[in-house]
């Protein structure tokens, strides 16, 4: 009796299909995503809106801040086109104010404002967020103070405490910087410092849950510093608290900094924003009421957006919702 040769034996005990490499977390959770339809819905408009505002003001070349009395008071493009004059309704999509400012460049240059104080504010507040979470959560000894200090912080009125901290601090930093940027790192100072409590409240609850797991004792036991432990161990399985925070804080950013420009504390008066346009347009709302309606949407659709991004991103994130 003859043996079989080797190769004979080797294929025999090889597994005939194909071993499928493993599938990322990152595949599973757009899968999850997707389903969302809210959530994809948002993301597009957001995407939309942040390419409309940095191409845009590329395509569409008119100075915002330049002034044409002549073509002051324009309807936007749908009134001319009604009224039969095309040529006016092309070159003016978005009508003009009562200066002449062309509309629809305040828009745009007003959404690159709005859009770069609420990234800026929401990451600085991500930071100081994420930071006293972690450290709260993982020192014991210091957690009670950091989280009486966060609860001091969430009793104050965070509206009349920006009012107050603009006041007092806007005239030496539109000294120091100019009337622009002394504004603009004012503005996202403040939101940052006043909007990272919820952050931290989340982190810290993602920490102590963490930090008493096995991976997290095996570290310790072989002597890693607190240090590597916090960025190698506990920051990566944090990240999902994390982004649907930074989601949900983009939008009360882009908010509190459209309430500041209407209430006139924010930029100044010749630098667009939605929120300013909107407070120039109240006082004739009734008889140029798409003034105050097209930043009005600019502003609701993008934290509408933003919303449900964070909701579709939570869901995704959480093992035990994704594959429902």
């Amino acid at each position: 009796m003859t043996e079989p040769a080797p190769q004979t034996v080797i294929s025999a005990l090889q597994d005939s299909e194909l071993v499928k490499p493993p599938r990322s977390q990152w595949v599973d959770v757009w899968d999850q995503f997707k389903h969302h339809k809210g959530a994809v819905l948002g993301m597009g408009f957001l995407v939309f809106i942040t390419l409309a505002v940095l191409i845009g003001p590329l395509i569409w070349t008119i100075d915002p801040q330049k002034l044409d009395i002549r073509n002051k008071d324009l309807r936007p493009i749908y009134t001319l086109l009604w009224d039969g004059d095309a040529k006016t309704a092309w070159n003016r999509p978005f009508g003009t104010d009562n200066l002449g400012r062309d509309g629809l460049a305040n828009m745009m240059a007003g959404g690159q404002a709005s859009m770069a104080v609420g990234w800026s504010a929401m990451l600085l507040s991500l930071i100081i967020g994420t930071t006293i979470g972690v450290v709260a959560g993982y020192f014991r000894k210091l957690d009670g103070i950091l989280m009486r200090f966060t609860d001091l912080v969430l009793s104050l009125p965070i509206l009349p405490l920006l009012l107050v901290a603009v006041t007092l601090f806007r005239q030496p930093l539109r000294a120091a910087f100019g009337p622009e940027q002394g504004m603009f790192i004012l503005i996202v100072g403040v939101i940052g410092i006043t909007s990272w409590m919820q952050t931290a409240r989340i982190v810290r609850g993602e920490v102590l849950a963490l930090k008493e797991r096995e991976f997290i004792l095996a570290a310790r036991s072989i002597g890693t510093t607190p240090g590597k432990i916090i960025r190698r161990h506990l920051l990566p399985n944090i990240v999902s608290p994390i982004m649907v925070s930074a989601t949900l804080g983009l939008a009360t950013a882009i908010i509190t900094e459209s309430a500041l420009s209407f209430l006139g504390v924010g930029f100044p008066s010749d630098f667009p924003t939605w929120g300013k346009m909107l407070s120039d347009s109240v006082p004739r709302m009734e008889e140029f009421p798409e003034r105050v309606l097209l930043p009005g949407l600019a502003i609701s659709l993008t934290v509408l957006s933003v919303n449900y991004m964070g909701d579709g991103l939570r869901d995704a994130l959480d093992p035990r919702i994704r594959g429902r």
